[in-house]
């Protein structure tokens, strides 16, 4: 049973999980609006909100532990999260990504897709 496991597994192994969402995470930073699965764009979210809510501090604390958590690649969408989005949404209480849903997928699978972006 799954009860209050709110994370969701994407048929992955837990070290693949944190790749999978490093590696969107840092695509959605550096180009601002990205297009994948309903499912992912929800998780991803989630990732990126409470990344920018921990920018806004801008200390060197922040810039490690934001270093920590986007992996190796993500030292320029650290930086960008430091500098940019965190003073653009410095009077923003929560609230910075849009999910938009686009329909399924044509192919095999017709999973249902997403854009998500930043408001």
């Amino acid at each position: 049973m799954r009860h209050h496991n709110s994370n969701r597994k994407f048929g992955r192994k837990s070290n693949q999980r944190r790749a999978l969402m490093r590696s969107l995470a840092i695509a959605l930073i550096g180009h601002e609006k990205i297009e994948t699965t309903e499912a992912k764009a929800k998780e991803l979210r989630k990732y990126v909100e409470k990344l920018i809510t921990k920018g806004r501090k801008g200390d060197l604390a922040t810039r490690r532990l934001l270093n920590s958590k986007l992996g190796s690649g993500g030292d320029l969408a650290s930086k960008k999260i430091v500098e940019v989005l965190s003073k653009k949404y410095a009077d923003r209480p929560g609230g910075y990504l849009r999910i938009i849903k686009k329909g399924e997928r044509i192919g095999s699978d017709g999973a249902k897709m997403a854009i998500i972006e930043f408001v």
